[in-house]
């Protein structure tokens, strides 16, 4: 005995261990929300380029657009122009659009649309980089300048991160003679940027230029230069004007590198432009749609990955553990009796159809009237399958009666009578005539107001919006609630109605 409780309560462990872990991997791992009217943010990035076209040669525009193996990713993309051939290549880590047609003349303008959301995926792509560098050629008086900088860069850090803030800091230092020589006068992000470099490769610390956007809505702006090193493990991001270390959150890399935005062969003054518009998105389908366009395939293995029909077919049974659960503690907590364990459960499902109070009346109307015939059929001595075959077809004249005095009445619920289960009245009115024999009307009273309330809270429970959508997306939960029933499986203890019914051994 001792032996089988302690495999009842691992195997209790187990199911809510494993059921929680599950669901909690899904919110915390994977982001999946909690609510279906739980939203997030959804980024329209449009460029527009502007450029004026000679006439007499072939026209090529090259731009970088952003790379797709970082913490966004593309719902949509697309290339608006007219009269151009539009292709994207992969250029070691950046992606460029080439617009280009044969000929073009005057004042041209070329679109670039993307819409894009925070990557819905568990999956981190590891981080790849180098980490060593041969050193950029450096002479003369600047040399000396570099060495004199790197002294004291060297001896106040321990490691490549601490290297690559203490030169930050010290090339932003122009009143500095070695950093005035170096910076030649100006002080743009970009020639410090070429200094830093200098710097540290001169220590051999890779360095890598990458341009970012600021999602930030109706804000006209211009890429902003930020720089990056591996340190065998991640990247690390620096800001080469202030020495901010770490990339913010709301920065998008549209490319890495020393080259240019645009390359425009054919045209002249070439000019680009970047409209950012932030909207909100119902949060479970945003992250379908990121299913769709990422290669992580999270949601193929949930429920959503079914087809429409399916689901809303799962939609519905998946609640059936709760509306059984729920009997489950009315039943072994507090007493209540009720014709079986699924029946009270099978008729809060017909209620989704006819509603409560209109399902209410017409489970007692028929009921009543079934109860009354099987009454009559009794008289006859009939067997019991000749007699459960009468009542049933009596069921089915009944619902077809209903039906059509509700369409005469132009009582549009009355309609859905017909998908209550016959099956279901039927066996009610059996059970509950064989509980009449034996125990009483009174006691076969109890039974059907015991039966009804405990569909009527099912109905409710399995009706919550909040309830069906967090059961449907995180189907752990199930295991937690197998947990739960294999608990009250083994309690002895009194029900809440015995205690009133004992009350009176309790005063002596």
């Amino acid at each position: 005995m001792r032996s089988l409780t302690l495999h009842l309560k691992i195997l209790i462990a187990l199911c809510v261990l494993i059921g929680a872990s599950a669901t909690a991997y899904q919110i915390y791992v994977l982001g999946i929300p909690v609510s279906a009217e739980e939203t997030d943010n959804l980024w329209n990035i449009e460029a527009k380029v502007d450029f004026n076209a000679g006439g007499r040669a072939p026209v090529k525009m090259q731009m970088f657009v952003p790379p797709l193996n970082q913490e966004y990713i593309s719902l949509n993309e697309s290339f608006i122009s007219s009269n151009y051939g539009v292709s994207v290549s992969n250029i070691s880590e950046n992606r460029r659009v080439t617009w280009s047609a044969r000929r073009a003349n005057g004042k041209q303008t070329l679109y670039y649309r993307m819409d894009m959301t925070k990557r819905y995926s568990g999956e981190k792509i590891k981080a790849k980089g180098p980490i060593y560098r041969e050193s950029l050629p450096i002479e003369g008086a600047e040399k000396i300048a570099a060495e004199a900088l790197l002294a004291p860069i060297r001896q106040h850090s321990a490691d490549v991160e601490t290297f690559i803030s203490e030169a930050i800091k010290r090339v932003n230092n122009t009143s500095d003679d070695n950093v005035r020589l170096l910076l030649g006068g100006e002080t743009s992000s970009e020639r410090k940027a070429d200094v830093i470099d200098k710097l540290l490769s001169i220590a051999h610390v890779p360095m890598q230029r990458l341009h970012t956007i600021r999602l930030q809505a109706d804000t006209a702006q211009t890429p902003e230069l930020w720089l990056r090193s591996f340190n065998g493990d991640k990247w690390l991001y620096f800001n080469p004007q202030s020495g901010a270390q770490g990339l913010p959150s709301d920065r998008l890399i549209w490319w890495f590198g020393d080259e240019p935005l645009l390359n425009i062969e054919g045209g002249t003054k070439p000019n680009v432009t970047f409209t950012l518009k932030n909207s909100e998105m119902n949060a479970i389908r945003l992250a379908q749609l990121s299913n769709e366009n990422a290669d992580a395939g999270f949601l193929d293995y949930s429920l959503y990955g079914l087809p429409l029909q399916t689901q809303q077919t799962y939609q519905i049974m998946i609640m059936i553990p709760l509306g059984v659960m729920v009997i489950l503690i009315l039943r072994n907590l507090g007493g209540l009796q009720t014709l079986g364990t699924f029946t009270p459960v099978l008729i809060a499902l017909a209620f989704r159809e006819t509603q409560l109070g209109f399902g209410i009346m017409l489970f007692t109307i028929i009921t009543a009237l079934g109860l009354a015939l099987r009454s009559y059929l009794e008289h006859l001595k009939l067997q019991m399958l000749p007699r459960l075959s009468v009542v049933l077809t009596f069921v089915v004249v009944l619902i077809a009666v209903i039906s059509l005095l509700s369409h005469k009445l132009g009582l549009a619920r009355g309609l859905s009578v017909s998908l209550f289960p016959m099956v279901i009245l039927t066996m009610t009115i059996e059970r509950l005539s064989i509980t009449w024999e034996e125990r009483g009307g009174s006691h076969a009273f109890k039974v059907a107001i015991g039966t009804l309330f405990a569909a009527s809270l099912a109905h409710y429970l399995m009706s919550i919006s909040e309830l069906n959508y967090f059961m449907f997306t995180f189907p752990a939960v199930l295991l937690i609630m197998v947990g739960f029933m294999l608990a009250m499986g083994r309690y002895r203890g009194y029900r809440l109605t015995e205690l009133f019914r004992f009350k009176a051994f309790l005063k002596d």
